[in-house]
C-alpha cells in the first residue's frame, strides 16, 4: 500500500513551503476545497506533519493572504511614485496583478477577517497601509483627506478586482471555517496588534475607525453620475 514519502522528505517540510503549496493548490482548486489533508497529500505527508508548521487551515489561509501582499511595496515603480497621482496609478496595477495571477486566492484578500476592523481588504497589511497613509500625508494631504483616500482607494480595487476574479471563475464568497483544524486566531480585534513601527497609522486610528460607508456610498454614486453626465455632454 502507497503511504506517505520517507522520513527525510517530511523533515524538509517549512512553513513556506506549505504556504507555497497551499498558494498552487488554490491556483488550481479554488480555496474552498482546501483542506490539511489534502494538502498533505499533494506534498506526501499525513496530514498531522503540517501541524508543526502551521497552527490549522485558518493559519494557513492567513498566511496564504500574506504571502500575497507581501511583495507588494517592493514592487513599486519609483519613477511613478513621486506624484500622488502615481503613487495611486502604481500602487492599484500592483494590486491588479496578483488579482489576475491568482484570481482563485484572491477573493480570500476581501474576504478573510483583518487583523482589525478599521484595515480594508485589499490593502490590509500594516505596512501597506502605512505606507499609502505616509506617502499621501507626505504629499499634501490632510490626515482626514488621506483617509478618505485610503477608504474609497480600497472600495474602488475591491469592487473592480473581486469582479474580475469572479469572471475567471473564481469563488467570491467567504471560505467556509473548519471547526476543528487547529487553534488559530481568527483575527478582527486591534487589541494585540503591535503598532510601535506604525507611527501614521497610530495617529490615525481614530479616523480609521469612523464609520463613514454611506457617505462613501453617496459620493461614490455622485461621482458615477457625474461621469455619465460628462460622457453625455461631449
Amino acid at each position: 500500500m502507497a503511504g506517505p514519502r520517507s522520513t527525510a522528505t517530511r523533515t524538509r517540510l517549512s512553513r513556506d513551503l506549505i504556504v507555497d503549496s497551499a498558494l498552487r493548490f488554490i491556483d488550481t482548486h479554488g480555496a474552498q476545497g482546501l483542506t490539511m489533508r489534502k494538502l498533505g497529500a499533494e506534498l506526501g505527508v499525513e496530514a498531522m506533519a503540517l501541524y508543526r508548521h502551521v497552527s490549522g487551515r485558518e493559519d494557513l489561509l492567513e498566511a496564504v493572504v500574506d504571502h500575497l501582499l507581501e511583495g507588494m511595496l517592493p514592487s513599486l515603480d519609483d519613477d511613478l511614485t513621486s506624484t500622488w497621482q502615481g503613487y495611486l496609478q502604481t500602487l492599484a496595477h500592483q494590486v491588479r496583478e496578483v488579482a489576475s495571477e491568482h484570481p482563485h486566492a484572491f477573493p480570500l484578500v476581501a474576504t478573510r477577517h483583518p487583523a482589525a476592523p478599521w484595515l480594508r481588504p485589499p490593502l490590509r497589511r500594516l505596512d501597506i497601509v502605512e505606507h499609502f497613509l505616509a506617502t499621501l500625508g507626505s504629499k499634501g494631504f490632510s490626515d482626514e483627506q488621506t483617509v478618505e483616500a485610503y477608504q474609497a482607494f480600497s472600495s474602488f480595487l475591491l469592487g473592480h478586482l473581486l469582479l474580475e476574479s469572479a469572471q475567471q471563475g473564481a469563488e467570491t464568497g467567504p471560505v467556509e471555517e473548519p471547526l476543528d483544524e487547529g487553534n488559530a486566531d481568527i483575527p478582527g480585534n486591534d487589541a494585540d496588534l503591535d503598532l510601535t513601527q506604525m507611527p501614521t497609522i497610530t495617529r490615525l486610528r481614530p479616523l480609521l475607525s469612523q464609520d463613514k460607508s454611506a457617505q462613501e456610498f453617496e459620493i461614490a454614486l455622485e461621482t458615477l453620475i457625474d461621469r455619465f453626465e460628462m460622457s453625455l455632454s461631449q
